[in-house]
């Protein structure tokens, strides 16, 4: 029944206590289906939907802002330097899969990057005058200190991939150590044994998880973890080329590499070949990402698949969540949720 059209029982505008009225529920749980909040069962989001509809109500999301002390808008916080962000794709599809999922809402997306003690004293400045929301923090080292500032602040803020072990904001990341030993298992499942690894930055933890797995899938296929086979990158083409040609004059008889991204893949991948080494009769190679790179790179990459979309997407659900939950900071500590999502090998001829 639509006989109100645009107009609730005084004959103006619809208001939320009739669309409350109108759905049989409650003036918070109306927000909550208005502001884009996944703490809402389907049904009762349906019922709300079809009460706005019948109405004919529109939210006034200025007055709505300022009564909740909301701005409606949320950043993602991007600690690299721009170069980084565009040169890499597993940024592209975190921001996709954060845009994806903030389509559904009526708030703003804003991209920032901090990559230097200039842009993070700005940013600093910046969340200090609560113009967002939320924060969603993606490539956080260990010594960084948005997090640490996000919580003085109580700002809501999801990471992608927890700093430490013993991380207290909510995080979503994918599964790195069993990445990190699939990668090795298929290499030695086919017959390579002198397997090296081109880490990340140690400073990301899910990179030194990744290190973890390739060490213990070695260990317990009877090969002792051989330090000499572990060399530093930085997650960029030029650090992987670096670290290949370092392994390469440390051990030649090595006989695969277990790179940490793609995007150093390519960079092992040129310094092979400037050594004169097929891919893969004389060296298998295995990235982390499974990008467009690996699909793209000659001969095609084996790549450990990270859902990287997926995880975007979760991020920015649970911080839907975090800002939809006013309760103080404290109340919520034993509520934090740590997302790991599980990886995939996806088998390729450069193994």
């Amino acid at each position: 029944m639509a006989s109100h059209g645009a107009r609730g029982r005084s004959g103006g505008r619809p208001t939320l206590e009739e669309v409350a009225a109108r759905a049989g529920v409650g003036r918070g749980t109306v927000s909550r289906v208005i502001n884009g909040s996944p703490r809402v069962s389907d049904a009762t989001r349906a019922a709300v939907e079809v009460a706005v509809a019948e109405l004919g109500y529109v939210p006034n999301t200025a007055a709505r802002a300022l009564a909740a002390n909301r701005t409606d808008a949320i950043a993602l916080v991007v600690p690299e330097p721009e170069t980084r962000f565009f040169a890499e794709p597993y940024f592209s599809d975190m921001l996709r899969g954060v845009g994806a999922e903030l389509s559904d809402t009526e708030m703003q997306l804003l991209l920032i990057f901090a990559g230097s003690d200039r842009e993070r004293r700005r940013l600093a400045q910046y969340l200090a005058a609560h113009r967002v929301d939320g924060v969603l923090l993606v490539s956080v080292h260990a010594d960084d200190p948005l997090p640490d500032l996000l919580a003085q602040l109580e700002i809501p803020a999801v990471i992608s991939g927890p700093r430490s072990a013993g991380e207290t904001l909510p995080s979503v990341d994918s599964d790195n150590y069993g990445g990190g030993r699939s990668a090795v298992e298929h290499l030695l499942s086919h017959g390579r044994t002198r397997i090296a690894h081109i880490t990340g930055r140690l400073d990301v933890y899910g990179a030194q998880r990744r290190v973890d797995g390739y060490r213990d899938a070695l260990l317990d296929a009877g090969y002792g973890a051989d330090e000499g086979l572990i060399a530093a990158g930085d997650f960029t083409e030029e650090g992987g080329h670096r670290a290949m040609r370092e392994l390469l004059a440390r051990t030649p008889a090595l006989d695969a590499v277990f790179a940490g991204s793609d995007v150093m893949a390519a960079g092992a991948r040129q310094a092979l070949r400037e050594a004169g080494r097929r891919i893969p009769e004389d060296v298998a190679l295995v990235g982390y990402d499974d990008s467009a790179i690996a699909r793209h790179m000659d001969p095609p990459l084996t790549s450990v698949r990270q859902p990287i979309e997926e995880m975007g997407r979760r991020m920015l659900d649970l911080l839907l969540t975090e800002i939809a939950d006013r309760r103080p900071a404290a109340s919520r500590e034993l509520e934090r949720r740590q997302v790991v999502l599980a990886t995939e090998l996806v088998g390729r001829a450069s193994s």
